[in-house]
């Protein structure tokens, strides 16, 4: 049984995508603090989006790099695909995803069975031989080249239906700071690299006191090189999703 009492953890995830985590928290006794680095939003123009889906029904392979892209994408690609025949394969980055997808109906879904990220994905035979296959990547605007990038070095021809934007509604880290000056904060949970780009960007490049004297929980490897170059504190999950991230936090007691 995991006990949080006394433990002060900021969530800087989007607010919809914290509720389940801080309720865990909660529930194990710790107290719990939203700061979210990261907002979903819709987009102001979404005329590049729609243009975009012109040529969905002729793709071989649509790809969707999180369960964003599928609540805001999915329903102009869903009311382009139900008049065709022809339908392209799914592919997602990882279960949570994959189940978003399967709300719209689509039930085969390839992805990763372990790690949930591009290089995971695209370690897939599916995603080897695609020599002339056609590939759309469904994302907010911006992110990881990686996918693109690699895909076409295997001879695909790919392209972007990008159909939300990430926006970091927090203009300074004061809150932070003045919870950790008064006791009330000893771990921060990071769950993507551009919510831990905005973080270092509020603390001048990490330098903050109160930040080298906090722990960062993050989910992936890759969102800890950074922190972690700079001599900050961080510790990654063993796993993906809210359990382990669970268990990551109760462990900062360990340190």
């Amino acid at each position: 049984m995991i006990d949080l009492t006394g433990r002060h953890i900021a969530i800087t995830r989007p607010l919809d995508q914290a509720t389940r985590l801080s309720r865990m928290i909660a529930t194990a006794g710790g107290d719990t603090t939203s700061f979210p680095l990261i907002a979903i939003t819709a987009l102001e123009d979404n005329s590049a989006f729609i243009h975009a889906l012109d040529n969905v029904a002729a793709q071989d392979w649509l790809i969707f790099i999180s369960s964003n892209a599928v609540q805001y994408g999915m329903p102009s690609i869903q009311a382009r695909l139900e008049p065709c025949t022809r339908k392209p394969r799914f592919a997602a980055i990882g279960p949570v995803t994959a189940a978003e997808l399967m709300q719209y109906g689509v039930t085969n879904v390839l992805q990763p069975e372990h790690r949930f990220d591009s290089e995971s994905l695209l370690a897939l035979p599916d995603m080897q031989a695609v020599q002339g296959q056609r590939m759309m990547i469904v994302r907010g605007i911006g992110g990881r080249e990686l996918m693109a990038d690699t895909l076409r070095s295997r001879g695909a021809e790919v392209r972007f239906a990008e159909c939300y934007r990430r926006i970091n509604p927090q203009t300074d880290a004061g809150k932070l700071q003045t919870l950790w000056h008064n006791g009330h904060l000893d771990t921060i949970v990071v769950t993507s690299s551009e919510a831990m780009r905005h973080l270092l960007a509020l603390t001048s490049n990490g330098s903050a006191e109160w930040l080298r004297g906090t722990t960062i929980c993050v989910n992936h490897a890759r969102i800890a090189e950074l922190p972690a170059s700079l001599g900050l504190r961080v510790r990654v999950a063993t796993a993906p999703g809210d359990d382990a991230m669970l268990q990551c936090i109760s462990e900062v007691n360990h340190d």
